[in-house]
């Protein structure tokens, strides 16, 4: 975790490790906005690197797919209707951005995305909080071991850390959770659920390194004696050109048809749903 921390959350009242710690003073709202700050989630770390000119190539890229506002507002990866409905209402691949195109930017599968170190056991962690709001929960999970970062963010690639329920947040708020042994970079994902008077939801992706390379999940076996004698019957799933479709990973130069017309890719990316070709113009050229 990094050393230097946030003045204001240098000032949390420490209580004994694995519960909250708030900082002192109440603040209430009548909407609640905010994000992970350390490790900071991928659209603070994007936000902080100025939207206009990112430096890192994972926000250059991210602000290519999405646009320049979504880090501007950094503060609102959210569903206003979530009442805890997260994995109903979030598909796969779609877990950074709360299912959002305004941030698919966050999805993007790259191994690039900066990384805080971290290391497995007690540490403390910090949600900014720009419109704070009392009496919610925040859930906090981690990434399997064997997670592969070039591969989309599925529910059923996290792990459950820590729950805080009933909580009352102010502008920082520091938690201790117990993380468990991890190789390699990481997510740790977060859900602030507020409770009471509204439904909504906020979502946050924070990239985290322990180091050493990810191992595979499956690790290879040996390859058959006899290679098949017949070609598979089934075309591919995933086309690199033909017809536009979600889940289709594309390479800058392929050509694809939607809506009657062809485009080229501009940069390679996994399409998703909302990444059309006529509404990306980052990633997709007209011919």
């Amino acid at each position: 975790m990094r050393s230097a921390r946030s003045k204001a959350a240098a000032v949390a009242v420490t209580v004994p490790a694995a519960s909250v710690l708030v900082v002192l003073g109440t603040a209430t709202a009548a909407s609640a906005h905010g994000t992970m700050s350390d490790p900071p989630s991928r659209v603070y770390v994007c936000k902080d690197e100025g939207p206009e000119s990112p430096d890192s190539d994972a926000c250059k890229a991210a602000v290519a797919a999405g646009g320049t506002q979504a880090f501007y507002d950094w503060n609102e990866v959210s569903l206003l209707n979530a009442g805890g409905r997260h994995q109903e209402i979030i598909p796969d691949g779609q877990l950074c951005s709360a299912g959002r195109a305004k941030y698919r930017g966050l999805d993007l599968r790259r191994t690039d995305w900066p990384a805080t170190p971290m290391s497995s056991g007690p540490q403390t962690i910090t949600y900014h909080a720009t419109a704070p709001h009392g009496n919610s929960n925040f859930e906090f999970y981690i990434t399997r071991e064997g997670w592969d970062p070039s591969q989309p963010l599925r529910w059923s690639d996290l792990v459950h850390v820590r729950t805080f329920t009933h909580q009352n947040p102010t502008t920082f708020t520091n938690w201790t959770i117990n993380i468990p042994p991890r190789t390699g970079r990481h997510v740790l994902y977060s859900i602030w659920q507020r409770v009471v008077g509204s439904e909504e939801a906020f979502y946050t992706c924070s990239d985290v390194d322990f180091g050493g390379s990810t191992p595979p999940t499956d690790p290879p076996t040996d390859p058959p004696t006899d290679p098949p004698t017949d070609p598979p019957t089934d075309p591919p799933t995933d086309p690199p050109s033909g017809t536009w479709a979600a889940g289709t990973a594309y390479t800058a130069g392929d050509q694809v048809t939607y809506n009657g017309e062809t485009y080229e890719c501009l940069q390679s990316h996994t399409a998703l749903a909302g990444w059309e070709p006529s509404a990306t113009p980052a990633l997709w050229r007209q011919l």
